[in-house]
C-alpha cells in the first residue's frame, strides 16, 4: 500500500510537470490562462488533472480551439514513456491523443 501511494504521488507530479512544461513552452500567459480557468471552472489546479483529465480536456479545448490538438500531442510526447500507468493513459486518451 505504501508503495502504491508513493507511485500515485510520483505520477501525479509527472503529469503536472509535463502539462506545465508544455504550457510554459507555449508562453507564460498561456500557462496562466489555463491554470486560472481550471481554478475558476473546477476549483482545481494542474496536479488535480491526474484524477480529472476531463477538466484539462475541456479547458484546453476552450483556450486553444482548433489548435488544441497540437498542445495535446505535445503533452502526449512528454508522457509517452509512462503510458503503462493507468492514470497517464487515461489523461492521454481523454485529451484526444
Amino acid at each position: 500500500m505504501y508503495l502504491d501511494i508513493d507511485k500515485k504521488q510520483v505520477m501525479k507530479a509527472l503529469i503536472a510537470f509535463s502539462v506545465e512544461k508544455v504550457l510554459l513552452d507555449t508562453g507564460k500567459p498561456v500557462f496562466d490562462k489555463v491554470a486560472t480557468r481550471l481554478y475558476k471552472e473546477y476549483q482545481c489546479y494542474i496536479p488535480d488533472c491526474y484524477e480529472h483529465p476531463d477538466y484539462l480536456d475541456n479547458v484546453l479545448r476552450s483556450v486553444f480551439g482548433n489548435s488544441f490538438a497540437v498542445i495535446a500531442q505535445s503533452i502526449k510526447s512528454e508522457l509517452i514513456e509512462h503510458l503503462e500507468d493507468k492514470a497517464v493513459l487515461k489523461l492521454v486518451n481523454t485529451i484526444g491523443c
